[in-house]
């Protein structure tokens, strides 16, 4: 890993070079070419470990290992004791076959679990932010879920209004006491600011990073894209901390604290058996975040999960595959070491079904934000 670059605890960013380009070169690859090499290594550790889906093992309490189709609730339900007060509070509720019952429902729901507006609605089986709105009011809820799959689960969300949004990766072996935090990314939202002149549209297309992506942003926008901010207006282009949906991700891992992953073993051991996956946070503040403290938990992802900070745009492919290449071994590595334990991976037949099921929900999901 390359020695970090300047870090701004004012403003919680990675300072980039002057130099830097808008993105790396190969940021936003066709998805076969960017992973052919991971599938290649993926090939290659199942014939050297014997098993096909031997990763899968290494959470034998979350379906799949978290790879694919997994419950975000159930995850979240197996964090205990005082560590459930570093996740962000949540309800769910399931949508009926009357799309007019469920906003009352949903309501009932919010109020039990103690939650008012704005909230987050996510669907509970999904991956790269599919579907991840925040709600304002009553009416952005009834909107959502009447366009929302019928007979699936809703995860309602505490909105948390810290700015600054983080995956910390963490990894532990069956055999190890302790685990520790791999890598860091921190995430920002793209900003456009208005003149008082030039159209959102206008905005996206001259700004030197979101001009080059903006086929991310505009279908987004839709009518608000002839929109004419005011001067000095800052307009986020994307909610959602996802790098396939636009945010803009910076590499902190070497800005990890013995006080930070102190806090993430305290939560990953606060769940049966996990031992590879990325929790996914929103801070108050980098200072805050390096003391193990004013962070919460949004989601917590399983042997699906990426180590984000290769997005960052000065990190180069070859920085970029041998992280993946460390990430993923290990994770078909300490399936092993669990399946020498008793442990079950999940077969290909299952497998199959649970991508093919989470496919097709994600091609159903309202637009995220």
């Amino acid at each position: 890993m390359k020695p970090g670059p300047a870090f701004d605890l004012a403003l919680g960013q990675v300072a980039p070079p002057a130099e830097a380009p808008a993105l790396s070169f190969f940021e936003f690859w066709p998805g076969w070419l960017f992973y052919a090499p991971i599938l290649a290594q993926a090939g290659w550790l199942a014939l050297r470990t014997r098993s096909a889906t031997g990763l899968t093992a290494a959470n034998p309490r979350i379906e799949s290992g978290g790879l694919c189709g997994e419950s975000k609730r159930e995850i979240l339900d197996q964090v205990t004791g005082p560590a459930r007060e570093l996740i962000a509070r949540y309800t769910s509720l399931r949508t009926g076959a009357d799309a007019h019952a469920d906003l009352p429902a949903a309501e009932a729901a919010l109020d039990a679990a103690g939650l008012a507006y704005p909230v987050v609605a996510k669907p509970d089986i999904g991956c790269n932010g599919a579907g991840v709105r925040r709600i304002a009011d009553r009416a952005a809820l009834g909107a959502y879920l009447a366009a929302f799959p019928r007979g699936e689960v809703v995860l309602l969300q505490e909105f948390v209004a810290h700015e600054g949004e983080a995956g910390l990766f963490y990894i532990r072996h069956p055999d190890e006491a302790r685990g520790r935090i791999t890598s860091v990314t921190l995430k920002h939202q793209p900003v456009v600011i208005g003149d008082g002149r030039s159209s959102l549209r206008d905005l996206v297309l001259a700004d030197p990073r979101a001009g080059l992506v903006a086929h991310l942003y505009l279908p987004r926008l839709g009518a608000r894209a002839a929109e004419v901010p005011r001067q000095g207006a800052r307009v986020p282009l994307v909610f959602v901390g996802n790098h396939c949906r636009g945010s803009i991700f910076r590499d902190g891992t070497d800005h990890v604290t013995p006080a930070l992953t102190e806090a993430v073993e305290r939560l990953a051991r606060a769940m049966p058996e996990f031992h590879f996956g990325r929790f996914d946070v929103r801070y108050d503040s980098p200072a805050a975040l390096a003391r193990g403290e004013g962070f919460k938990v949004i989601e917590v992802n399983g042997v699906g999960s990426e180590a984000t900070h290769i997005w960052d745009k000065r990190t180069t492919l070859g920085q970029a595959w041998r992280a993946q290449f460390f990430h993923y071994g290990q994770a078909w590595r300490i399936g092993a070491a669990m399946r020498a334990r008793g442990a079950r991976p999940t077969g290909l037949r299952a497998l199959w079904r649970l991508w093919r099921r989470q496919t097709r929900l994600m091609a159903a999901y309202p637009a995220n934000d």
